[in-house]
């Protein structure tokens, strides 16, 4: 079995160390986080692993995961190099939805001297709760690219875990990461401001949280199942852009800058109603 070391043992990082130690997929070897205690909670929701705070003392394995944010990624691989963690051929990939195995390279050169094999594999969806991740990971969609010879391995890697891939272009991964943050992070703000919104205009907090589920879900439902043309309904579909304009003066009235988003909205929205009458 291929050992793997895990560089950074946050939420994504010990999420699937956790899952390839369970299903026998790779042997755990160093998990490496900045402070020890962060560390023990990991080693403890692995169930696996040895651990470290100091990045000098990791050593070479098989395989090595960096689960660390993008602007870490660049200093963290540099500190991989300079203790020789990195062994000349070896595997080194990320989680990265922005950045790709070609970036990195690029900021990164020795890696290309040492004929590492790199890549990215990004699952898409949401680790806010590790517990659930593991236990309902299967049929997650994770964006794969890379090397050959690295992907002849995590293919094999991440499907033994349940995940399905989907290849994506080196050169899109930033387009495409957009996507995933609109698709949820953004998301997630906008019905921040939902809510606040409701209780502004006076409805109780358990109600304004009853009020934009109920339309949220729906709304969601009829886009997968109509598409987003068939799904849209509200002022602007109806052409009632007086409403809409007044409406935008109140917002902004209430939260100047809830309003700017209100108004950022109202040009793609008057463009998807625009689709469904041509």
């Amino acid at each position: 079995m291929q050992t793997l070391n895990i560089i950074g043992a946050g939420r994504v990082g010990k999420s699937l160390a956790r899952l390839f130690f369970d299903k026998q997929i790779f042997e755990i070897a160093q998990v490496y986080t900045q402070s020890a205690k962060t560390n023990l909670t990991a080693l403890e929701f692995i169930s696996s692993g040895i651990g470290i705070t100091d990045i000098k003392q990791v050593q070479v394995a098989d395989i090595t995961l960096l689960a660390v944010p993008d602007d870490h990624l660049v200093d963290t691989t540099k500190a991989l190099l300079e203790c020789g963690a990195l062994p000349v051929g070896g595997l080194l990939f990320h989680c990265s939805g922005s950045k790709s195995s070609l970036d990195l390279l690029a900021q990164v050169p020795a890696l290309d001297q040492l004929q590492i094999q790199l890549a990215s594999v990004h699952p898409v969806r949401s680790f806010a709760d590790v517990a659930a991740v593991v236990e309902d990971f299967s049929g997650t969609i994770c964006s794969i690219e890379g090397s050959a010879r690295a992907l002849a391995i995590l293919e094999s890697a991440f499907v033994g875990i349940g995940a399905q891939l989907i290849p994506v272009k080196p050169e899109a991964k930033m387009l495409y990461h957009a996507a995933s943050v609109f698709a949820s992070n953004y998301l997630v703000t906008l019905m921040d401001i939902a809510i606040d919104a409701y209780c502004a205009a006076g409805i109780p907090m358990e109600s304004a949280h009853k009020m934009a589920r109920a339309l949220s879900a729906k709304s969601l439902e009829n886009v997968f199942n109509l598409g987003t043309m068939s799904a849209l309904t509200g002022p602007i579909k109806r052409g009632d852009m007086k409403t809409v304009a007044y409406q935008q003066e109140v917002v902004t009235a209430w939260d100047e800058q809830r309003g700017a988003v209100y108004q950022a909205f109202i040009a793609p929205t008057i463009a998807l109603a625009q689709k469904t009458r041509d």
